[in-house]
């Protein structure tokens, strides 16, 4: 049964929240006091999925009525581009831009995008869940069509012609007969000409494409690689200072006392206190961080749990009032008593830090109750509403610009640095810089959640699996159902009162659940003696998931490779917001059982390829990324402390770790084109997995995989 969209987008939404707003500030009276007291133009009206995605939910926003909020045509033809979505490395900027450039029919370098600037484009519920491809890609492209048609109706008028004999190409539009031409700056003059579409135009098939599909190079590349590029911590206003903010000593603390003398008589620097949240602000970043050591504090905290208590505390603190009921075909306690072949096993996921390049940062400036914030977030218009809501000012008095970031992976949702850099800036009367550092990004910054996922299923000596049954304690729902064809299911998820802030990571739980199921399935298809591959294939209606195993199997030669104490190889495959995946994994076991990933596979399916360049790089970065959280990454923690908050101590992938990696993209032009941001993180750690176990026969099931 295909999924409810609505539903859909709902537990996305709650999956990606990383809970309350942290601090929230107290009102001055006369704050309070004051709460009480040219383009081209086209008008269109959204369809219900197109305002979904920018906020039409119940209670909440409408698609603006005026495009031009979405797209400026200049008097020399340059095209601008407005969109809430923001570039954390995605490399949305230039796929976007490509969907515009196809449709209206001008060059890509003519374009130029402005994203993630509440003050100047329309509202967006946020850059995550893999959405911008398959829903601001459609609503760009809808919005140049309707500007492509406007023109040229707007050319057939002054020529006194019929609009379907003229051409647009090239940022013109042409009259082949009498070769007469007009650029699109020529036809606008710079003014807006308003339209009305009632129904979306025509959209070019994407096996038309002429820009789109193209394997185009990042736009501003070079600015990024060069230095040129301006980060949220490089931006640096007239007058601004440094700011650093206090952390408590563990988590959930409260602030007993604050001896700030000395801190206080330091040149230049002052001290800011509001409730439990202090901070400092000083000329440079040196002599606040000189005064923050200053300060002197004393924290309580209750006791907490530690890491090593982990998976039995998610099992024993499940909240039962936020639990849903299970989904639930046919029925498992028939099938499994019927069934050959009975397993039972629990799989365990630990915390995981995102580890972005760049930690959290945000400059801050007021002027008057009017408040702009630079900073890099993946949710520009949730950010402006926690800071109104931290200030109890007007949303419409707070600007938030996200200039292009340096990478999130989902763990950006919050307005962290921002809501800091605001309060230290009302204070300071001055633009103020906050950037976390490591240790502050590993420790208060959420964290991927951990979980214990427990299968049990039931097979006929033939392979076909007649009952599966998952329960998923805390890391997510996402992908919790399995895609192969099993009549008698039962799947649940159930939240916990988690220990560790968590929230949002990329893919969320897919990869928990795509690991705990895909290992599974490796050790239900060994039960049955049947190939690994050859057991997913015979248990699968999905068409593209077969695809996708053939295409991974066939670049891997899998039928031909055997594994061997020494050289092993595993396969997995899945299926997420729309895309489906399938890795093959060669690894090495060397001395002691250590583990080497030297080759991988993936085959990946997201419906029409918009950029195949920026795709394999998506796929190459989440290989990468999903072999640290598969083999070293795990955070340690103990009574509310977090035990390696800093790179020295928590392991990612490096250089030397780096494998062949060879990707098969299935580019269905036939498709809509779907997100991959996400989805080809999913595959590799259950890949990784049964390939261990075929070279070793030992089964792992807990992320990271440690071998005996």
């Amino acid at each position: 049964m295909d999924p409810d969209p609505d539903r859909e987008l709902a537990l996305e939404l709650e999956q990606h929240e990383a809970g309350s707003i942290l601090r929230c500030f107290e009102m001055e009276r006369r704050d309070f006091l004051k709460l009480l007291g040219g383009g081209i133009l086209v008008c269109m009206s959204a369809s219900s999925g197109a305002a979904q995605e920018s906020g039409r939910m119940p209670g909440s926003h409408e698609l603006p009525k005026d495009i031009a909020a979405w797209l400026h045509i200049a008097g020399d033809g340059h095209v601008t581009v407005f969109t809430g979505k923001v570039e954390m490395g995605q490399n949305i900027r230039t796929s976007l831009a490509q969907q515009v450039a196809e449709e209206l029919r001008v060059p890509l370098e003519s374009i130029s995008m402005v994203m993630g600037d509440t003050q100047t484009v329309p509202w967006d519920m946020g850059t995550f869940g893999s959405r911008t491809t398959p829903t601001m890609g459609p609503q760009l492209r809808t919005m140049a069509a309707a500007a492509r048609e406007t023109l040229l109706n707007q050319a057939a008028e002054q020529w006194k012609v019929d609009p379907s004999g003229l051409t647009a190409s090239d940022g013109r539009i042409t009259n082949p007969r009498t070769n007469q031409s007009l650029s699109y700056g020529e036809l606008t003059h710079g003014q807006k000409l308003v339209k009305v579409v009632e129904s979306a135009p025509g959209l070019t098939p994407a096996a038309q494409w002429k820009t789109a599909g193209q394997p185009l190079p990042k736009v501003d590349g070079r600015a990024f690689v060069t230095g040129q590029h301006h980060y949220p911590s490089d931006i640096d206003p007239p007058g601004m200072v440094s700011g650093k903010v206090l952390r408590p000593a563990a988590f959930r603390a409260t602030l007993v006392s604050l001896d700030d003398n000395a801190a206080r008589h330091q040149p230049g620097v002052a001290v800011v206190r509001d409730g439990d949240f202090v901070g400092v602000t000083a000329s440079d970043m040196w002599s606040a961080e000189q005064a923050l050591a200053a300060l002197k504090a004393q924290w309580k905290a209750p006791p907490q749990i530690s890491d090593r208590e982990l998976f039995g505390y998610l099992k024993a603190n499940t909240d039962k009032g936020e639990s849903e009921p299970p989904k639930v075909t046919g029925s498992v306690e028939k099938a499994l008593a019927a069934a050959d072949v009975r397993l039972s096993q629990s799989y365990t996921v630990a915390y995981i830090q995102h580890a972005p390049l760049e930690p959290r940062a945000a400059v801050a400036e007021w002027d008057g109750d009017r408040l702009t914030v630079w900073t890099g977030t993946q949710r520009p218009f949730a950010v402006r509403d926690e800071l109104a809501a931290a200030f109890h000012i007007p949303s419409q008095n707070v600007r938030v610009l996200v200039p292009d970031t340096g990478s999130a992976y989902g763990g950006k949702h919050t307005g962290d640095a921002a809501v800091e850099a605001a309060r230290l800036a009302r204070a300071a009367g001055k633009p103020v810089r906050l950037v976390w550092t490591r240790e502050e990004e590993f420790t208060w910054a959420y964290f991927r959640p951990a979980g214990v996922i427990e299968i049990r299923s039931g097979a006929q000596r033939d392979g076909t699996i007649t009952a599966w049954e998952c329960h998923n304690f805390n890391s997510g729902p996402s992908a919790i159902d399995t895609p192969y064809n099993v009549a008698n299911r039962h799947i649940q998820f159930h939240p916990v009162d988690a220990p560790l802030r968590q929230g949002s990571y990329r893919a969320l739980a897919a990869t928990a659940n795509h690991f705990a199921r895909e290992s599974h399935m490796d050790e239900l298809s060994h039960a049955t003696a049947k190939d690994p591959l050859e057991f997913r294939l015979k248990n699968t209606r999905n068409d593209r998931l077969r695809a996708v195993l053939e295409a991974a199997a066939e670049k891997a030669a899998w039928s031909r490779h055997k594994s061997t104490p020494e050289r092993a190889f595993g396969i997995a495959g899945g299926i997420e917001k729309g895309g489906h995946i399938a890795a093959v994994a060669e690894v090495e076991i060397g001395p002691q059982k250590s583990v080497r990933v030297v080759r991988v596979v993936e085959a990946f399916d997201c419906g029409a390829v918009v950029n195949p360049n920026g795709l394999r790089n998506q796929i190459a970065g989440a290989i990468m990324m999903g072999m640290g959280g598969a083999l070293f990454e795990a955070i340690r923690f103990d009574n509310g402390r977090i035990l390696n908050p800093r790179f020295s101590q928590y392991r990612v992938p490096r250089f030397s770790d780096m494998p062949q990696i060879e990707v098969v993209l299935v580019d269905r032009k036939d498709l809509p084109s779907a997100g991959a941001g996400e989805t080809p993180i999913v595959g590799i750690a259950p890949a990784i997995a049964n390939a261990i176990f075929a070279a070793t026969g030992e089964r792992l099931r807990s992320l990271p995989l440690r071998t005996a």
